[in-house]
């Protein structure tokens, strides 16, 4: 049997398990798109656009150490150390690149990694790049204190990106040892929470927490980061391969990035105005008897467990003109398969109820 006979096997057995995915050669305009993570609706702000303009190159030429080297990104990890309360900050090209790099790198100082069970698989690739023994705790019961190995390092989200829960940060740093780290994903609660939407990690002034970002959701752009105390930024420097061997961000994007963080942080109103609508839409789930969690975050899952029910309901709000990712395994859990509904900022209530309208009729008729 030939390769290519093996891959048509492999994408049967996906498409047997409802788990298929592909890419739209043409994109489709909806009524309401509820996919995105561009929480405050920055990509599409006139200043963000025009910002992209005024840069004299556009791709950076290599990587940082070497010709890709320039003074946006400088400038950029300066304002990304200040919104988020760190000493410094490092770019990536993004997130991922961020979580691949550094974990490895701060794996090097401990005995062992915890990990949240639900965290994103950046995180968890990290992890298995590191090499270090690690355990999968149950999603926010990090073991108790007594029982873990130390050092180590503790690493989870802020705000999970699939379930729209926060972590209890206090609780988890109270819970530390004092040779230990934590390593927290602040990727969907940059823009959103803490002081000038510095994230829910600003006011934790330790130097053993370290956290990670990315530009590319609340702040409009793109790029990831790592913040933290300046001997670890300057590791991180010298040998986090993904930032060594990597071509840095665009110029342009950096410049850019700096100007989503100067309208994040005083984007009050945008922030007013998006948990409100999310508010709304939790109240209108539960009317129609669907849980909602009862949590301040854009977040909003609908759970309705078998992959074939959330991939018939997508499809159900697709041929009504809305964007409703199903998101099926390996994603999330087996048996958790579910809508995932990002709201933003810009999403008018006649949008939020149309949603609702369909969801409404879908529940009536399964």
């Amino acid at each position: 049997m030939s390769y290519l006979q093996r891959i048509n096997e492999a994408l049967a057995a996906i498409r047997e398990q409802q788990r298929y995915r592909e890419i739209s050669f043409s994109e489709r305009k909806f009524v309401a798109d509820f996919s995105t993570n561009d929480y405050l609706a920055l990509s599409t702000d006139s200043r963000m656009v025009e910002a992209m303009r005024h840069v004299k190159q556009v791709g950076a030429g290599g990587a940082r150490l070497l010709g890709g080297n320039h003074r946006e990104h400088a400038l950029l990890e300066n304002d990304i150390a200040r919104w988020v309360g760190r000493e410094r900050a490092l770019l990536f090209s993004s997130g991922y690149m961020a979580a691949l790099g550094a974990i490895p790198v701060l794996a090097r100082f401990v005995d062992a990694i915890y990990s949240d069970a639900l965290n994103h698989a950046c995180l968890i690739d990290g992890i298995r790049a590191s090499k270090v023994p690690r355990e999968i705790f149950p999603h926010a019961q990090l073991p108790p204190k007594a029982r873990r190995r130390h050092p180590a390092l503790v690493v989870t989200e802020s705000l999970f990106g699939m379930d729209g829960d926060q972590a209890d940060l206090r609780a988890v740093l109270g819970e530390l040892h004092d040779d230990d780290m934590l390593l927290v994903d602040e990727a969907h609660a940059l823009g959103l929470f803490g002081a000038e939407g510095g994230g829910l990690v600003r006011e934790l002034q330790d130097p053993r927490v370290v956290v990670l970002g990315t530009l590319s959701k609340a702040v409009g752009a793109a790029g990831g980061f790592i913040a933290g105390p300046a001997p670890l930024i300057d590791l991180l420097v010298n040998t986090a391969r993904t930032f060594i061997f990597d071509s840095a961000p665009p110029p342009a994007i950096a410049f850019a990035a700096r100007v989503g963080i100067m309208l994040a942080r005083t984007a009050d109103d945008r922030r007013v105005r998006l948990f409100s609508k999310a508010a709304r839409l939790r109240s209108g789930l539960r009317e129609l008897g669907l849980p909602a969690l009862d949590e301040q975050t854009p977040i909003v899952p609908i759970i309705v467990g078998e992959e074939r029910r959330a991939v018939d309901l997508m499809l159900r709000c697709a041929e009504y003109g809305i964007n409703a990712p199903a998101i099926r395994p390996p994603t999330v859990p087996q048996g958790s398969s579910r809508l995932r509904i990002s709201v933003r900022a810009d999403h008018t209530d006649e949008q939020i109820g149309l949603l609702l309208e369909q969801l409404a009729c879908s529940t009536a008729t399964s």
